[in-house]
């Protein structure tokens, strides 16, 4: 299995009830992924708790079958579109961790 582990900044000039909206339409995009891009596993998306210590805004912690399942999720058209449509636009910075386990 694959650990993929994503952290988000979100855009500086986005207002605070924007980010909240930005972060929901996330969460919902990719957590509705499971089922539908073959050799996800997994989707969690953290939005909620953060701590002042923090300097990401989301997480996004995912599982899936292997690397190969990665480099097709990375590619899958419902990833894409919710990629190019609801995190790309809003995201300042992105950092990514993959590993097996």
């Amino acid at each position: 299995m694959v650990k993929h582990i994503i952290l988000w900044t979100l855009r500086a000039e986005l207002s605070e009830e924007e980010k909240r909206v930005v972060k929901q339409g996330i969460k919902e995009g990719l957590e509705g992924l499971v089922g539908k891009v073959p050799g996800l596993i997994d989707v969690k998306v953290h939005i909620d708790g953060r701590l002042s210590s923090s300097n990401a805004d989301v997480m996004l912690d995912s599982t899936l079958e292997s690397e190969e399942a990665l480099k097709g999720y990375a590619q899958h058209p419902e990833h894409l579109a919710v990629a190019n449509g609801k995190v790309r636009p809003y995201t300042a910075s992105r950092a990514c961790l993959d590993f097996e386990v």
